[in-house]
């Protein structure tokens, strides 16, 4: 019994030292390696996820994208768009909240099929993902107390202020590379609408966001109404996009489906629904 007990401490042992190894990777690098195992097989990815009969869509809550309605249901623009475009596929859409942070990591263990969620198209982000063309345009900007609307206009202006950004996000990249932040100081949290709250509890200064998401936040009434987007600040401009697993043939059939709720008005439809018409740039089938 001694000798079996041993045996199983040195297991755990083990396994909690490789655990430790494994914790010490960058994420970007372990979300590389996953990539990698699964990209041989990722050609079939369609037939996995028709297979199933349903999507698995990896979100985060933040409005006009993602959120709780009044009537308690998901609801918001990316959570119509992507219904839109599975009803056309043929699937059920199921909507499953991930930690930003590990999206990939989810992506790449098959614990989500994509990631919808106003995700930002970068090079990097296309060498680990299979990503859809854009359909929708966005950029970065800073949020603050409404009475400090005019006070962060220059790098100067901003030198001490509490920043806060969503970890793994557009903002964060925003805080930690834009030479208008470098005598800020910069703290991460796990969400955007944290970020808020963080600003609105005057934890931090100011937060840096997906200016879609001020468009439904930032409204009169709202619980943030007394923030206020800082004028004539903006960085970063971008487009959105939807990710799959490296090598996904399911990434152009979104792709292709939408194209068609374009080329049918569906997709401005639903964009004008959530006041984000703006946003949606030209779309055609060589735009990917």
């Amino acid at each position: 019994m001694k000798k079996t007990l041993a045996f199983l401490m040195a297991g755990a042992m083990a396994a909690a030292a490789l655990v430790g190894c494994s914790a010490k990777n960058d994420t970007s690098s372990a979300a590389s390696d996953a990539a990698a195992t699964t990209a041989a097989t990722a050609d079939g990815d369609w037939d996995y996820i028709s297979g199933k009969g349903e999507m698995t869509i990896g979100i985060t809550y933040f409005e006009p994208m993602n959120y709780i309605g009044e009537d308690g249901k998901l609801t918001g623009f990316e959570t119509d768009f992507a219904t839109a475009v599975c009803k056309e596929l043929g699937v059920e859409p199921k909507f499953q909240e991930i930690e930003w942070d590990s999206k990939e990591i989810e992506l790449n263990a098959k614990t989500i099929d994509c990631i919808w969620n106003g995700l930002t198209i970068t090079a990097e982000r296309e060498a680990n993902m299979s990503i859809t063309l854009p359909y929708m345009s966005n950029k970065q900007v800073m949020v603050v107390k409404a009475e400090n609307a005019d006070k962060y206009k220059t790098a100067a202006d901003v030198k001490g202020a509490k920043v806060v950004a969503e970890a793994g996000s557009a903002g964060e990249e925003v805080a930690k590379g834009e030479d208008f932040f470098k005598e800020a100081t910069y703290t991460p949290a796990d969400s955007q609408a944290k970020c808020l709250l963080e600003v609105k509890s005057g934890t931090s200064d100011i937060a840096i966001i997906d200016y879609v998401m001020t468009i439904g936040t930032l409204r009169a009434g709202s619980d943030y109404s007394d923030l206020k987007m800082v004028e004539g600040q903006d960085f970063s401009p971008e487009v959105y996009g939807i990710a799959f697993r490296k090598g996904s043939d399911a990434s152009r059939k979104v792709s292709d489906t939408i194209v068609k709720l374009y080329n049918d008005g569906k997709l401005q439809e639903i964009a004008k629904k959530y006041n984000l018409e703006e946003q949606i740039p030209k779309i055609n089938a060589n735009a990917e």
